[in-house]
């Protein structure tokens, strides 16, 4: 099954576009990760590709069908979402959480089964949080809460789910549990798509990393092309050195010391990339106090 976005553009304030003519097809069997600085519009990206956010031009298309011309029950049976941020009001169990993953599977007036249940705890399961299934959703943790999100989408059982920023808030330990488990859907056909800020995540748990700067698709690759130190200098404004280990492990880091690198780009300590500055100069300015 694949998925495809055809030259779509999304702006919130009119005449300042987020997203531009970007084009992107997605399959299964692989993990796809989207770098790019803050306000570079991969939330937005992620909230289009997953039938939240129409794009204002260009079109999404799910197999050749147009995604928002499905309705929203069969869309959601395809097509999931896992926010950032989420802050619980209701203190509904953590299963319960989870369970509602499954509401696109069943009818206006149904009640859920075997499978449902089923799904749910091999949700719970697979990101860890069995144990706290009978635990209110109010008292997680910041990293449990995302973990309890990532099994709501696992059992919403979808073909496409896009995941904003999972390994945020986790410690290493959890990180590599949710990347090993997504890259292990991914070997199930399912095709999930990682918003993240960690170049290393992506080296080595991403099957394709798309880099995004100002709304618009600068690179698309294998890791091991696209993350490179020039391609993170562009990005993000700072040098960054390729590190390999005796066992051909590799790493990219932050440079140490400012001036030597930051002579070599040409811009002031602290300026930040070409496209965060751009997105900065898109905003209207400051009132002087």
């Amino acid at each position: 099954m694949r998925l495809s976005a055809h030259d779509i553009s999304y702006a919130y304030i009119p005449g300042r576009p987020v997203l531009t003519g970007l084009s992107l097809e997605i399959g299964g069997k692989e993990v796809l990760f989207l770098l790019g600085p803050n306000g570079s519009g991969k939330t937005t990206l992620l909230e289009c590709l997953g039938g939240l956010r129409k794009p204002q031009r260009g079109k999404v298309l799910l197999e050749g069908r147009d995604v928002y011309a499905l309705p929203p029950r069969s869309r959601a049976k395809y097509l999931g979402y896992v926010p950032q941020v989420h802050r619980p009001v209701f203190g509904f169990r953590v299963w319960e959480v989870v369970l509602m993953g499954r509401a696109p599977h069943l009818g206006p007036l149904s009640t859920p089964g075997k499978e449902d249940l089923r799904e749910t705890a091999w949700a719970l399961e697979a990101v860890g949080l069995a144990g706290l299934a009978e635990r209110p959703y109010t008292e997680l943790s910041g990293g449990e809460l995302r973990l309890a999100l990532i099994a709501r989408g696992l059992a919403q059982g979808v073909k496409f789910l896009f995941l904003d920023e999972p390994d945020a808030h986790l410690d290493p330990g959890h990180q590599h549990r949710v990347l090993e488990l997504i890259g292990g859907l991914a070997e199930r056909g399912l095709a999930p798509v990682v918003a993240s800020h960690n170049p290393n995540n992506a080296l080595h748990y991403g099957g394709r990393v798309v880099l995004l700067g100002a709304g618009r698709l600068l690179a698309s690759g294998p890791p091991g092309e696209v993350l490179t130190p020039g391609w993170l200098r562009e990005l993000y404004g700072v040098e960054f050195e390729l590190l390999v280990g005796e066992h051909g492990r590799r790493a990219l880091i932050p440079a140490q010391g400012g001036s030597d690198s930051n002579a070599s780009t040409g811009r002031a300590r602290g300026s930040g990339s070409r496209y965060s500055r751009e997105s900065a100069e898109s905003l209207p300015a400051a009132r002087k106090a």
